[in-house]
């Protein structure tokens, strides 16, 4: 099981140096002057020479690359923000806390949500609850993170000013983003869970336990489920790397002050440190969210474990 940890997160080594260089050079080539943006667009021409010089802008591009790939090395400093000149992890760590809170919320949401209803329409494959169920999850997979998140500010805050439409410090704060940030995670999740139970649940062992006479209840939730839930983990897992890095609408229209808004409001100011580490964070959050997962697969299915070991 250690060796197996080590091996992966030695992995993540190409896989950083991969994302760093291409987000890298994409912002390296964009249009725009991070030192003119640092200073101000009423700086003259002498100040902004003298802060490209300070920042390094003027060596050449495998350079500063090799400069940004030397200090998180040796240092472990991903650089100073352009804008507000603070180092970009502590901007991070301060902005992670709620982009974690947010994803986690939504991921709760589907998993409460979708897996027992793809249960129970895998029970009752191609009923009127099973039809329903199916034209909500498409609808769900199709709706646009920022529409639903709009659409929910209207009614629930302008129209019945039931719940508020900004901040992310109170309860009644996270529920709009939760749903608008969770809905299509609850679709590919109830799509997913009703999928691998029909599968399961025609299998031999499953017609063998209900000639013996196990209750039904036993049959669905520790034969059939026990042996389904290996894709529902995966899913839940890509699904919850995937809306660490899809907070980003969600936080712009609801104003959480998290990860997303950060590198948004970097984007715009050219500020290449803090989009650099933003998105190095989420792949980094990523691989590991996938590494846990597959050492979650230990704990259901012995014969993985075995493999482990």
């Amino acid at each position: 099981m250690i060796k197996y940890i080590i091996k992966r997160l030695l992995l993540l080594i190409p896989v950083m140096l991969g994302v760093s260089l291409a987000v890298f050079t994409l912002l390296h080539f964009s249009n725009g002057d991070p030192a003119r943006a640092s200073l101000g667009q009423n700086a003259s021409e002498e100040a902004v020479q003298a802060e490209r010089e300070r920042l390094g802008l003027n060596d050449p591009f495998f350079v500063q690359y090799g400069h940004y790939l030397e200090n998180i090395v040796f240092h472990f400093d991903l650089g100073e923000s352009y804008r507000s000149h603070k180092p970009v992890t502590k901007e991070i760590l301060d902005a992670a806390p709620a982009t974690f809170k947010l994803a986690s919320l939504a991921v709760t949401l589907a998993v409460v949500v979708g897996v027992p209803i793809g249960i129970v329409s895998a029970i009752h494959q191609y009923s009127f609850f099973d039809n329903i169920m199916m034209i909500f999850a498409l609808i769900g997979i199709s709706m646009p993170v920022f529409w639903l998140g709009l659409l929910l500010i209207i009614f629930f805050s302008v129209q019945l000013g039931w719940l508020p439409s900004s901040g992310f410090t109170h309860f009644n704060q996270m529920i709009l983003p939760s749903i608008a940030l969770g809905a299509q995670s609850v679709a590919v999740i109830t799509r997913m869970t009703r999928s691998n139970m029909l599968e399961v649940i025609h299998k031999d062992y499953i017609r063998t336990a209900e000639a013996k006479g196990q209750k039904h209840s036993v049959i669905i939730w520790k034969h059939a489920l026990g042996n389904a839930l290996i894709p529902i983990i995966t899913i839940i897992g890509i699904q919850f790397g995937q809306l660490l890095g899809g907070a980003l609408m969600t936080e712009v229209i609801f104003s959480i002050p998290g990860i997303g808004r950060l590198m948004v409001d970097a984007i715009k100011a050219r500020d290449i440190p803090i989009v650099l580490g933003g998105v190095l964070f989420v792949a980094v959050a990523f691989a590991c969210v996938n590494l846990i997962v597959d050492l979650l697969y230990a704990f259901v299915d012995p014969r993985i474990k075995s493999q482990y070991t």
